[in-house]
This record gives C-alpha cells, sequence and structure tokens, in this order.
C-alpha cells in the first residue's frame, strides 16, 4: 500500500460491507501515484475494480494513473433535480394521468430507442458540446447550464478515441433513461434541514420536484470495455502490476491515459447532453398535464468520473485527477466553481433513495476538501445482488406494495422493478446521516417520491 484506506461510514455500514469492499479499497490504495488515501464513502458497496463510493487521487507528476474501473462502465452516470413550482395539491388530482404521460413520453428500459437519431457529425457536436449542445438545438434555456457540473460541458474531449462500436450504440439513445438503477422520479419535499441553505436552493417543505438519474448510456458502457482491455493488454509495457485485473489502468502522461481520459470526457458530455434532453421532454410533458408548472433546474451532478481539480495536500495547492466511482462532488461554500446563487451555501449534492424510498439533498461542505477531496456518497448502495433479489421479490409484488403507499411505479420490466426493489439496498436515511455526520455534507432536505418511471 502506498497509502492507508479511510472509510466514512457507522460502525453498522461498515459491518454491513461485504469484504471485497475493503479488498478493493486495499487495491486501489496499491496504484502509483495515488494521494493521501484511498476513500470509500458511506454508501461503499462492490464495484469492478473500485468499489462503489471509491474515491481516489492521483499526480500526474508523480507516476499517477487513471483507471476506467475507477470511473465505471456508466461514465458520468448522475443526478438532476429540478423545481417545478407545484404543491401535493396540484400533482395528486392527476398523479395517475402524470405517471402515464411521463412513462409514454420518457422511454426506458434495456435497449430502449428515442425519437432522435445523430449521423456521424451530430454525434461529434454532442460528444464535444454536452448539455450546451443540447441547449443549442432548443433542448432547455442557458440557464439551465449555470447549474450544471462544467458549465453543461467538459472540455478537451476527443470524440477520435471513441469507437465506431461506442458511437453506433449511442446514435438512437439520446434522450432515454436505460435500464437498472435508472429512473425519473416526482417527488415532494417532505423535510427540510439548514435553513438557510435549503432557501438557497429554493427548497420549502411541500414542495415538488423531478428527479432525472441516468448516464451515458451504451456509448459509456462500451468506452469502460474498450480501454479496460486496452489498459490490461498495455500494463506490462508501463511497468505496472497489478494487484486486480479490474484495476486496469494507464500512467496519466502516457498515451494511452491520454486517450483515454479524451474518450471518457467525451462520454461524460454524452450523460450531460442525454440529462438535458430528458429535461426537455419531462417539462413538454408538465406543460400539457399541468400547465402553471415552471421548472427550473436546482442543479446536475455526477458520479463516475475522473476530473482534474486543485485540491491543497499537506499545505501546497496541486493538480490531482480525481476519481469518484459512485461517488459525488461536493465542493463547500465559496468555490468560484458553483453558480453565484449558490456559492454561499455549497454544491447541492444529490442522493438518490431505492426505488419507493426517500431521496435527500445535500450540500457539500469545507470540511469536505480535507476529508475526501470534496466528495461524498452517491446513493443507498446495493444490499444485494440483482440476482439475489430476485429470489426475494416479485415485480408486482412491488408495484402493488408501493401504489398501497401512494406511490405510481411504472416500467418496461417487471424483473427489472424485482431487481431494484427497496429492501435490495441498504438505509438510504442511514447513509446520508453517516455523511452528514462525517462532515462530508450536510443533510438540507428529504423528497418522497409520488411517482417513479424505471427501465
Amino acid at each position: 500500500m502506498n497509502v492507508p484506506v479511510v472509510i466514512y461510514a457507522t460502525e453498522a455500514l461498515v459491518r454491513d460491507m461485504d469484504e471485497k469492499v475493503r479488498e478493493q479499497a486495499l487495491n486501489v490504495a496499491c496504484l502509483p501515484g495515488i494521494v493521501r488515501a484511498s476513500y470509500v464513502m458511506p454508501d461503499g458497496h462492490w464495484g469492478y475494480g473500485f468499489p462503489i463510493g471509491g474515491v481516489a487521487a492521483f499526480d500526474a507528476a508523480h507516476g499517477g494513473v487513471v483507471s476506467a474501473g475507477g470511473v465505471g462502465f456508466d461514465v458520468s452516470c448522475g443526478v438532476r433535480s429540478l423545481h417545478t413550482g407545484l404543491h401535493r395539491d396540484d400533482v395528486m388530482p392527476v398523479q395517475r394521468e402524470l405517471a402515464d404521460a411521463l412513462f409514454s413520453h420518457i422511454p426506458a428500459g434495456m435497449g430502449s430507442r428515442g425519437a432522435i437519431h445523430l449521423n456521424q457529425t451530430q454525434m461529434h457536436d454532442m460528444l464535444v458540446g454536452g448539455a450546451k449542445w443540447a441547449v443549442e438545438r432548443g433542448w432547455g434555456s442557458a440557464a439551465d447550464l449555470e447549474r450544471i457540473e462544467e458549465h453543461g460541458q467538459m472540455l478537451h474531449a476527443k470524440p477520435s478515441f471513441v469507437s465506431d462500436m461506442a458511437k453506433k450504440r449511442q446514435c438512437d439513445e439520446m434522450g432515454t433513461l436505460g435500464s437498472g438503477n435508472h429512473y425519473l422520479e416526482v417527488q415532494e419535499v417532505t423535510d427540510t434541514h439548514e435553513p438557510t441553505i435549503a432557501e438557497a436552493y429554493g427548497l420549502r417543505r411541500g414542495d415538488i420536484v423531478v428527479t432525472i438519474h441516468c448516464g451515458s448510456r451504451g456509448l459509456g458502457h462500451q468506452i469502460g470495455t474498450d480501454y479496460l482491455r486496452m489498459m490490461v493488454e498495455a500494463a506490462p509495457a508501463h511497468g505496472l502490476t497489478l494487484p486486480d485485473r479490474e484495476l486496469a489502468c494507464a500512467p496519466l502522461r502516457s498515451e494511452l491515459g491520454q486517450q483515454y481520459l479524451g474518450a471518457m470526457r467525451a462520454a461524460i458530455n454524452c450523460a450531460l447532453a442525454n440529462r438535458q434532453i430528458l429535461t426537455h421532454l419531462v417539462r413538454l410533458v408538465f406543460a400539457r398535464i399541468i400547465p402553471k408548472a415552471q421548472m427550473p433546474l436546482l442543479y446536475d451532478v455526477s458520479h463516475n468520473t475522473c476530473k482534474l481539480e486543485r485540491h491543497r495536500v499537506d499545505g501546497e495547492l496541486r493538480e490531482l485527477f480525481v476519481h469518484r466511482k459512485g461517488a459525488t462532488r461536493a465542493f463547500g461554500p465559496g468555490h468560484l466553481d458553483l453558480p453565484e446563487p449558490l456559492r454561499i451555501a455549497g454544491q447541492p449534492v444529490l442522493i438518490g433513495g431505492s426505488m419507493g424510498t426517500s431521496s435527500y439533498v445535500l450540500a457539500g461542505t469545507r470540511e469536505s476538501e480535507s476529508l475526501a477531496f470534496s466528495s461524498a456518497c452517491h446513493g443507498a448502495g446495493r444490499a444485494m445482488s440483482r440476482h439475489e433479489a430476485l429470489k426475494h421479490w416479485h415485480g408486482r409484488q412491488v408495484v402493488d406494495d408501493l401504489a398501497a403507499r401512494g406511490i405510481i411505479v411504472k416500467s418496461a420490466s417487471s424483473r427489472g422493478i424485482a431487481e431494484e426493489a427497496p429492501g435490495a439496498y441498504k438505509d438510504v436515511a442511514a447513509v446520508v446521516d453517516a455523511a452528514d455526520e462525517a462532515g462530508l455534507a450536510r443533510k438540507v432536505a428529504r423528497l418522497q417520491p409520488l411517482i417513479c418511471v424505471k427501465g
């Protein structure tokens, strides 16, 4: 090990983490050029290479590496939340109609296709432009870009380093949710904490918000597949002896490392553009069902990224490549990368719960910079595999149970619902409380679902 492992969690959460989490975190600590520590967030669970909930920063000047397994297959999978200007009484009379309309107009499920087809030129422009590209084509407004990390466009993307297969997989998938744990939810703010921060975020008890969770779809998955293979093959030439084949990586200053960064940044732009198009589709549905809805963006955050950031280490500002695998960036108050209206409060950290359970809005803290390179958890974290979940639940049963609690679930797949049953995940409230107690992020608001559209 080049650095220690630090796990931010309660004793109960640590006890429930499978042994593979600790093994993977230890392996990450052995990678060259890693700085300060190998971190695990409170929602940590077994992943590919890195644990999900893993955070690690690398210094290129000291032989640091970039790891495709440290980013993940669904590059820039993330969450965005929108205000609506509505309250429960506006939604409940049309809850079923709204759920049906969202399900009808938001393509979801394995292999789902959207109404948008990108030719070669359009694909290139999207991979370079991200959400900015989408806004320029009428899918949103310039105001949206101020509430997205990187202002909606990840610079230095290199579509030429994205394979033709990855582009082919994505050409009909823009504006789609996909499958797995991706979802769109209509939620009610049921509790607020930290009143000053909640006010800065525009969140009040009784408000209705919409949250979208999805990523870079087939393109991101193919990029992960392509570069993991290339990194494994090139490891001996780079003098890398890997503790785990899944930790395939390349020196940041190598040609392969730079190619991966260029492709990964293109995938980030794909995810940002995808969520932007989905936002436009959601707004169209609300405009038809509840015309008085006003739907500005609260914020959009990514997990599954590697970003070049400046962090203070031993009193010195250093440029580091921060991998966040199932972890959310959580800049504290005053950070210049935050939009002016949010800067005094810190970055919104959007935490998705499991289907039918609460989600949360947190705020980044100044302490998080020194704790884990301004990082926090990203969700509840799985407690059992999808295969194991299928032994415990049936999709129809889950839908009926949630309907009895006033939550409408719409999905193209009964199997997918069973795989994502609430009981298959950890207690998101415990995860959020652990992040709050550790100082990674402050709890600001609790969101309870009323409608859930799933793949």
